[in-house]
């Protein structure tokens, strides 16, 4: 869709009833509420949709970081297995591994901190959406019961209770999560930097496979 999310939201919210006395002018109040409140239900279904991509995603997320915490924990296992039996090669191979699950782990619980944000950030649009509907319906059955004649004379007062009604909505604030990217400052050296960061991760294998010799030697 052309509009943001968090934008038609607000706009439904905030805005939504000086659009409605606006049509109202020359269209039948009764049937730009029932509009309004056909439009809250089709975005409502919208967000709902995009909720659930965010608990799904969220749900495959944590999966992955379970398989991955397994896996890390089982590996530890094999690398005091393999320094028992004085395989080296072996216990780097397996610390290598641990280090990249390590690594894997920081981007995916950032990923999960965002899609839990995202989430509750449909589940507010949900909230606010049905609040804005119960008022445009009470408005709507407030119109319906009220007498042709008194329809006509109460424009002024209709006004002030849409309102008095949208001024309860003002504190809601609507937002679209963004990630920019300045795309500046490319670096020249990529290939320096990729030979520091192996050499890094290189010192972290030798550092951990230092680390458990030095505990398996201290164990009596």
């Amino acid at each position: 869709m052309t509009e943001t999310l968090a934008a038609r939201v607000a706009r439904i919210i905030i805005g939504g009833a000086h659009a409605l006395i606006d049509k109202a002018e020359n269209l039948s109040p009764d049937a730009v509420m029932a509009q309004s409140v056909r439009e809250i239900e089709q975005v409502i279904a919208e967000v709902r949709l995009d909720f659930g991509k965010a608990e799904a995603a969220k749900h495959l997320t944590l999966s992955q970081i379970s398989k991955l915490n397994a896996e890390h924990e089982q590996l530890t296992g094999q690398i005091e297995g393999a320094v028992a039996q004085g395989r080296d090669d072996l216990a780097k191979a397996a610390i290598g591994r641990q280090t990249d699950i390590e690594d894997y782990l920081l981007v995916l619980q950032k990923s999960l901190d965002e899609q839990s944000e995202r989430a509750r950030e449909f589940e507010n649009y949900i909230l606010a959406l049905q609040a804005k509907k119960r008022e445009l319906t009470q408005m709507l059955d407030d119109y319906s019961a009220a007498p042709a004649a008194a329809r006509a004379a109460d424009n002024p007062d209709r006004q002030t209770r849409v309102d008095d009604a949208e001024s309860n909505f003002d504190r809601v604030l609507a937002r679209q999560a963004g990630i920019g990217a300045s795309g500046q400052g490319i670096n020249q050296d990529a290939a320096k930097l990729k030979e520091l960061a192996e050499l890094q991760r290189k010192q972290r294998i030798a550092d951990r496979l230092a680390a458990i010799k030095a505990a398996s030697v201290s164990i009596p």
